[in-house]
């Protein structure tokens, strides 16, 4: 293995051999594999991945070695040069295959079976082999051939209905970076892992995982893909926070510098938080001691039964405006964490790279370019010293790789092929595991502590329920879950069992409900961590050691369980203590700022967009830790932070920042290659469709030839001729022109006329669209399951399918304290005597 990209390859996946035949749309799966430690070999056309031929690029030089695109994702892996268009390398691409442990791949769904390296192929060649396919819709379904963009994707998948100004057109997540296939990538990272597991510890045998980015973005619509089933109003876009059932909530705000995060809710969840602020806002005298003492607990279901009229909400949020405008955004991180208010600063990409937190926890990584660009030829940035993102989590026994430089094109050919040569790699199946294709779930047996809260934490658990562990979600009544309090509920009504938020983030866990203010509660929970094998929790990180159950407490009793801390911005630092959600760790991050519109504020995507990611890599680093246990019978800790984990989803933008020195601005819906791109009026939005006021249709044009053929449904041939650079000089003339065309017509027959012609198209889908979207249908997305008290309720099924073991939702999440009973008698095996003293003491809920 070539020093120069490549550090000695040490972590927890380094017996594994990774086949990564992605290009941008799915190399970031193997790059969380390359972190973990596994061999990476990248295999590419002879002119190099379409990556490589993205900006932005290293000083401005447009070359394929200096594509920050690939950088950003490519780092440590070993690039070989086939061409698949041949017999011969067809032929070398499947000896690799045939000794590797994974194959990621990106084609279009038929494209490897034309090369003869589809799916039977490839368990035909390797029997143990892990074939992972990521895909725009899944690898079948009426859609799966379907043309596609990032926007186009996001589009389909509820999330851009409700992120932007509500005014406007709706906007992407990621700005001017794709995010639709990266979150299917990551997602792919940990699905792989999960069928690793079931061949190591099971079956022998290897699977096909199969990737839709639809369904992977849909998370990122915070569960409103469901209110359609679940009878609720449809989330409507508000830039900076969403509008529920005709209260517009606002969660960002103008202040003296730019703009702030500030998680302004009510609720069990959020009374504390909002309390603190208002204390704060009635110091500095910009409000009365009535508004100050206002029934926080109660104030949401106030505003939607009429108690509290709309009008009192819009003054209270002028009040917050004219505060806010004071401030800096540092003096609003700094009460942040001494007055414990939700409050974080929307910082750009130059405030996220000079962050002090990132800094302390030594987050960067500083690679050496010079042996392919010198000193010369770098301009603005040092070639010795590009800073890129680091580990994406800390663990205490298997630290990620410290990795070098992104391989030259086809760097490594003569040393990867000479090594097939040399010797024939087998999979590394262990010698006692017979082949055996088991159907059974492949999780089954493993035991799973969950002390998760909110969105982040309870996604991640949710994934490794729907695959067989056994997930028993700790919860007190005392400090109710959050997310019991947000929408969507059935029927619009507010009971806490009644969120299907909830019900979807704890599909098929257990629910135990304990008063943990009691010191008696922790005898109970010390005997579920002597139960279990993995303990997750996203507590402050002073909480579970004020409990006396720190991993230094829990490693010394049980050094062989896996305990997992997922918060917004890790266990240590200067923001360590910094409380919240999503929304905060996503603003402070840098998401916010790229998504708008030029002469805007900020828009954002739709509200805690780091919830929404974070969770794969969650699942990624508890996999891993398991895969360590397996081999060395050890636990470990893992230190996961929200923001860490999803700047890898801003990388790019934040080498243009360290490299060329430029912050990454927002740009609409515009894209930096595909011309013209934007989200276009419609009259009707198709036949599920019920605002005719806010219908919108996602096209871009990818290249000259989806152009040509959009130009001539248009009637504009004239214009068809113009090239991708004359296209967007003339972006704005031509979205005019678009609209006009558009305005007039049905969104959906719209897409099926584009669809036809080879367009990527597609509707603005919110919940009721994407409830009857064929894609949806087909790929069982949503699935009526059991309900503790609503008898049946609607939940989103697995995003990703493993073909034979396939994920198993049985029920939705639990009711406060479901479980509790049958956990204390069948699990810890109490007799009544023991749950006698629990309920005198009062610990039961």
């Amino acid at each position: 293995m070539s020093a120069e990209t490549n550090t000695v390859q040490h972590g927890v996946l380094a017996d594994y051999r990774v086949i990564d035949l992605t290009d941008e749309r799915g190399h970031l799966a193997g790059a969380i594999w390359v972190q973990m430690g596994a061999d990476v070999i990248a295999i590419e056309p002879p002119e190099g991945s379409s990556a490589r031929r993205l900006g932005p690029f290293a000083g401005d030089v447009e070359h394929p070695e200096r594509s920050l695109h690939h950088w950003a994702y490519n780092r440590g892996k070993r690039s070989v040069v086939l061409d698949l268009r041949t017999p011969q390398d067809v032929e070398r691409a499947k000896a690799l295959i045939a000794g590797a442990d994974v194959v990621f791949e990106s084609f279009e769904p038929g494209e490897a079976e034309a090369l003869g390296l589809g799916r039977d192929a490839l368990a035909g060649l390797n029997p143990a082999l892990i074939h992972v396919s990521i895909t725009p819709f899944g690898s079948d379904g009426p859609k799966a051939n379907w043309a596609v963009s990032d926007l186009a994707l996001q589009a389909s998948a509820v999330n851009m209905a409700i992120t932007g100004d509500k005014d406007r057109a709706p906007l992407r997540a990621g700005g001017t970076l794709p995010q639709a296939m990266h979150n299917a990538a990551s997602e792919g990272a940990g699905a792989a892992l999960i069928a690793l597991w079931d061949r190591q510890t099971r079956s022998g045998l290897g699977q096909h995982v199969d990737m839709s980015a639809q369904q992977s973005m849909s998370q990122a619509s915070m569960s409103s893909t469901l209110n359609t089933s679940l009878n609720a109003t449809v989330t409507k876009r508000i830039a900076g926070g969403a509008s529920l059932q005709g209260i517009d909530i606002q969660l960002m705000w103008p202040c003296a510098d730019g703009h702030a995060s500030v998680t302004f809710l009510f609720g069990p969840g959020f009374r504390a938080f909002t309390e603190n602020l208002m204390d704060w806002v009635y110091e500095e005298g910009f409000c009365d001691e009535a508004t100050r003492d206002k029934n926080w607990n109660e104030y949401a279901m106030m505003l939607l039964d009429g108690r509290e009229p709309i009008s009192e909400y819009e003054r209270l949020k002028q009040v917050l405006t004219e505060f806010f405008a004071t401030k800096t955004k540092a003096q609003l991180l700094e009460a942040a964490m001494t007055r414990r208010v939700l409050i974080t600063p929307v910082s750009t990409t130059a405030e996220v790279v000079d962050s002090h937190q990132l800094a302390f926890r030594e987050y960067w990584e500083d690679v050496d370019h010079s042996d392919v660009v010198s000193d010369a030829d770098a301009g603005s940035f040092d070639p010795a010293a590009v800073r890129y993102p680091g580990a994406f989590a800390k663990f205490t026994e298997t630290p990620l790789v410290n990795l070098g430089r992104p391989p030259k094109l086809g760097e490594h050919t003569d040393e990867v092929l000479a090594e097939v040569s040399a010797s024939e790699r087998l999979p590394a199946v262990p010698a006692a595991i017979a082949p055996v294709a088991r159907t059974s779930p492949p999780l089954e047996g493993v035991k799973v502590l969950d002390f998760m809260w909110a969105m982040a934490g309870p996604a991640a658990s949710r994934v490794l329920a729907d695959y067989g562990a056994d997930v028993i979600r700790v919860e007190s009544a005392n400090k109710l879950d959050a997310v019991r309090s947000i929408q969507p509920f059935h029927d619009d009504v507010g009971d806490p069992d009644g969120s299907g938020l909830f019900s979807n983030l704890n599909a098929g866990k257990r629910g135990l409900a304990l008063d943990m203010s009691k010191p008696e509660a922790l005898e109970v929970i010390w005997d579920l961590i002597d139960w279990a094998d993995v303990i997750l929790e996203s507590f402050s990180p002073k909480a579970m050691a004020g409990w006396g159950m720190g991993w230094p407490q829990v490693h010394e009793r049980r050094p062989d369980v896996i305990m997992a801390s997922s918060c917004l911005m890790g266990q240590t630092g200067p923001l360590a203590m910094l409380a919240g959600f999503g929304t905060m760790a996503a603003a402070v991050s840098g998401f916010f700022y790229p998504v708008g519109w030029p002469d805007r504020a900020p828009a954002g995507p739709f509200t805690a967009y780091t919830d929404y990611t974070s969770p794969r890599w969650l699942v990624a680093a508890v996999m891993g830790a398991l895969e360590h246990r397996r081999q060395t019978g050890r636990g470990q800790y893992v230190d996961l932070s929200q923001s860490e984990a999803a700047l890898h989803l801003m990388a790019p933008a934040l080498l243009e920042r360290t490299t060329n020195g430029r912050i990454w601005e927002a740009a609409g819906n515009r894209d930096l290659v595909f011309a013209p791109q934007g989200a276009f009026p419609t009259a009707s939005g198709g036949p599920a469709g019920d605002d005719l006021d806010d219908n919108w249709i996602a096209i871009s044009c990818v290249d000259d030839g989806q152009w040509a053929a959009l130009a001539g449904a248009i009637g504009r041939r004239d214009l068809a001729s113009l090239n991708t650079a004359e296209r967007h000089a003339r972006h704005d003339e031509l979205d005019d022109i678009i609209s006009a065309w558009t305005r007039g017509r049905d969104g959906y027959d719209l897409m099926t006329e584009l669809q036809a012609a080879g367009v990527a198209a597609h509707i603005v889908q919110n919940s009721p669209e994407f409830t009857v979207d064929p894609q949806v249908v087909h790929r069982q997305h949503l699935v009526e399951v059991p309900h503790g008290k609503q008898g049946t309720t609607t939940v989103e099924n697995t995003r990703f399918v493993l073909s034979r073991t396939p994920a198993q939702v049985s029920y939705g999440g639990p009711t406060l304290g479901e479980h509790s009973f049958e956990v204390l008698t069948e699990t810890l095996a109490y007799d009544g005597d023991r749950i006698a003293e629990l309920a005198v003491a009062e610990l039961l809920e």
